[in-house]
């Protein structure tokens, strides 16, 4: 795949470009902040960017302003997030914008390298990637309102895993159980938060979002 990368850390940055390299994937170009990423898409868009959340000048959030800038100007590249700690705003704001092509990872991922290149291949293919503890943070129930309340365990164990982009196929083998079985059980969760009417892959996504709204 063709990827562009910003990241502030050069330590970190090198390393992922050498990584890349390594797998054969093609990295375009290897920045420093937000608005040179912007430049770089902008001459010429890859399949891939990775981008972290925090970047200068401010290090808050250059990077999801420029990642939900490149979904909204190219949304055929795919966009992978990296981030320190789980930004429950920024993820949702991400995820939401919209679903196809989109990962977000914790750095310490990245160091778990069959993972990240397991979340990068994803995403280049036009699916998702969400970190387990991102899934698990942004499953944490409200006080006062909680919409999994109608899953039952096995609901939710198939929805953690199909949140975090695992395919049908994937969760069974995760989860031990039939495909078939999967199926039935996603059905069920769309249905119990009222997706059912939901089109495409969006409805993987926002059934793990669906408390949001709470």
């Amino acid at each position: 795949m063709r990827v562009m990368l910003a990241e502030d850390s050069t330590l970190l940055r090198e390393g992922l470009v050498r990584l890349l390299a390594e797998e054969g994937h093609d990295v375009a170009a290897a920045v420093g902040d937000g608005g040179a990423l912007l430049a770089a898409v902008a001459g010429g868009p890859p399949d891939v960017v990775v981008v972290d959340v925090r970047m200068p000048p401010t290090h808050t959030d250059e990077g999801l302003r420029a990642a939900l800038e490149i979904r909204r100007r190219w949304p055929g590249v795919g966009v992978l997030v990296l981030s320190q700690y789980v930004e429950k705003r920024y993820a949702t704001e991400l995820i939401t914008a919209d679903t196809e092509g989109v990962g977000y990872l914790l750095k310490d991922r990245v160091a778990q390298v069959d993972e990240f290149l397991d979340a990068l291949d994803r995403v280049g293919s036009g699916g998702a990637a969400f970190d387990p503890e991102v899934v698990r943070q942004l499953l944490v129930r409200s006080t006062h309102v909680d919409p999994l309340s109608r899953l039952t365990p096995r609901e939710r164990d198939v929805l953690g895993h199909m949140a975090q982009g695992h395919t049908n196929a994937s969760v069974a083998a995760h989860l031990h159980i039939s495909q078939s079985a999967v199926e039935k059980h996603v059905n069920a969760i769309f249905d119990k938060l009222d997706l059912s009417h939901a089109a495409g892959y969006s409805r993987r996504v926002l059934a793990v979002l669906r408390y949001l709204g709470s």
